[in-house]
């Protein structure tokens, strides 16, 4: 049986030899040796020849009845499996039709029809019920099998033999060769192609970077200058001309993300930076002038700015965040503010995020998220400055820390908000409530006595359509200091800003931005009136980032300060810049 179906699947084409191929598979396994045919035929002798093959209900399409896995297993002679008489033994077939649609049960969108059609109308060894049906769906006998089997094997042996012209002739043959030779320098221009293909393959295995490990980078170019005279604060006062001139700074940072599992992540980034600080007291004297990205002492060194590993736990409702180096609260919360981006998005320090609530005491730390369900998201974690100091005062519990909580609530497509606690502590002479955006003196009320605070924050986002977005945030502190405390009272600072986003404006991949908000005050002085900030600022930023390419934006913005250090003596501030990002 086996080299006769070798011989019909090298004879025969397409359609046929899949259906010979699903049929000898069956036959194959299911072959018994000639005294079990025999024993079978007389079990059968006294069957009762109306019984009916059992029928699996039909639903609306059609589907194929469901075998018992280990029938063949058993031995023919169980009496529970007794052939049983079919209405193909019991009454004279429809006959050879010539067409499959002389069969009425038989439609174009049955999964076999072409199969079926082909067997029909191409090698006539098919046959039908008196009622004009096929009954695709029904049960097979194994004698119905051999029967079929034997008739189509029959009728190929025909068509070999009187070589019709659907089969392969000389006249084929020649033709194929003459292509062959037509085609010769073609051919064999492939061959090499495909030669030189598999050449450089094996080249690019042998020699690939790492199998775990991907390398993405960002390089940015930084034009910016400010416009308007120095601002008077901390004993230095306001000048009467403009102290700045051009600037062109730069970042370059390359990231190693490697995946151990296909689900977590290890993230080592190295980062080189000089972009100018616009505080010094030499240039503007106000933090409010501060770049998203910018550095007090830039020296073009090349360091480890982010080493950071997360994994999923409990079935990837959790997921677990250890940062040991260079990581701020926004890389363990979310934040909603599509101006987020240091590279992409706000240009402005202020206007990234809340910055008394993301910009607290970390660099290492750890963070757990869970995922209640596709609306609620859940944030815990704990992080220290100085956790590698052994030190008194300082290492991971005794020096200064943020303990942090918030809560997501993503209510639709285009409704989010979020809110959130955040314990600080900060050691004496390292104290910063407001993450260097706003006053000097809501920054550091206390002159450098030991401070904690308790930070409040609460952020949300609407997207009315697909290219407008409104949002923003609101912050508040109280704060304290925790010697030679007289004070009774907390101080109190706020901060918070209106944004408009225009994703995709004028192209895809463009991102337009409007920001109007209040950098970080001091509203109560507590037990000392004098520490409330005197005046009231006002930040306003423009950007258009515009995507070139998908590796390649300009992003030409102005944000404006009135009342410099919440001062209204001060003049006003501009600040321009035309940042351009390169990503690979």
């Amino acid at each position: 049986m086996t080299k006769i179906i070798l011989n019909v699947l090298k004879q025969t084409p397409g359609a046929f030899s899949i259906a010979a191929l699903l049929i000898a598979n069956s036959a194959l396994a299911n072959q018994v040796s000639v005294e079990q045919l025999a024993n079978a035929q007389n079990i059968n002798t006294n069957t009762n020849t109306n019984t009916q093959l059992p029928v699996e209900a039909q639903n609306d399409t059609a589907s194929e009845p469901e075998l018992p896995g280990d029938s063949r297993l058993q031995k023919l002679k169980d009496p529970s499996l007794e052939i049983p008489g079919t209405e193909l033994e019991q009454a004279d077939p429809m006959g050879q039709v010539t067409s499959v649609s002389q069969l009425s049960d038989v439609q174009p969108t049955d999964w076999a029809f072409q199969a079926l059609q082909s067997l029909v109308e191409r090698y006539g060894c098919i046959v039908g019920y008196p009622d004009g049906t096929y009954k695709g769906n029904r049960a097979m006998t194994r004698y119905e099998f051999a029967a079929g089997l034997n008739a189509c094997l029959d009728r190929i042996t025909e068509l070999i033999a009187a070589a019709t012209a659907d089969l392969v002739t000389r006249d084929d043959l020649a033709v194929l060769q003459r292509l062959q030779e037509e085609f010769a320098v073609e051919l064999a221009e492939l061959r090499g192609r495909v030669d030189a293909l598999e050449a450089r393959t094996a080249e690019l295995e042998a020699n690939q970077f790492s199998t775990t490990t991907k390398l993405n980078g960002e390089v940015l170019f930084w034009l910016t200058d400010t416009f308007g005279e120095r601002a008077g604060a901390r004993g230095t006062p306001r000048s009467e001309n403009d102290r700045t001139e051009t600037a062109l700074g730069y970042r370059v940072r390359l990231n190693f993300d490697t995946s151990f599992t296909g689900r977590d992540r290890l993230r080592a980034r190295l980062q080189a930076r000089d972009i100018p600080n616009w505080s010094g007291r030499d240039l503007t004297n106000t933090l409010m002038t501060r770049l998203g990205t910018d550095q007090s002492n830039p020296d073009d060194t090349v360091v480890l700015d982010n080493l950071v590993y997360e994994f999923p736990v409990l079935n990837d409702k959790g997921n677990v965040i250890v940062g040991l180096n260079s990581i701020d609260l926004d890389d363990f919360m979310p934040v909603l503010n599509p101006f987020q981006s240091s590279g992409g998005g706000s240009v402005s320090r202020f206007g990234r995020y809340n910055p008394t609530f993301y910009r607290g005491p970390a660099d290492t730390g750890i963070a757990f998220q869970y995922t209640f369900n596709d609306k609620f998201l859940v944030t815990g974690g704990y992080a220290a400055p100085e956790a590698e100091n052994p030190r008194e005062g300082r290492g991971l519990f005794n020096g200064s820390f943020s303990g942090f909580g918030q809560v997501l609530v993503d209510l639709n497509d285009s409704l989010a908000f979020s809110i959130g606690y955040v314990r600080n502590y900060f050691i004496k002479d390292d104290v910063n409530l407001t993450g260097s955006t706003g006053s000097f003196t809501a920054r550091d009320p206390f002159d450098g006595v030991p401070t904690t605070a308790d930070q409040l924050g609460f952020e949300a986002q609407w997207k009315l359509n697909e290219h407008i977005q409104i949002g923003g945030w609101f912050g508040a502190t109280w704060a304290r200091p925790e010697e030679n405390n007289d004070d009774d009272d907390d101080i109190t600072i706020i901060n918070g800003a209106l944004t408009i986003a225009f994703p995709d404006l004028f192209k895809d991949g463009s991102l337009g931005g409007i920001l109007v908000g209040v950098p970080p005050i001091i509203t109560d002085g507590g037990d000392d009136d004098e520490l409330k900030d005197p005046d009231t600022s006002v930040h306003i930023e423009v950007f258009y980032r515009y995507a070139v390419n998908d590796f390649i934006a300009i992003t030409p913005a102005l944000f404006v300060i009135t009342n410099p250090n919440h001062d209204e003596d001060n003049e006003t501030l501009w600040v321009g810049s035309v940042r351009t990002q390169f990503r690979f």
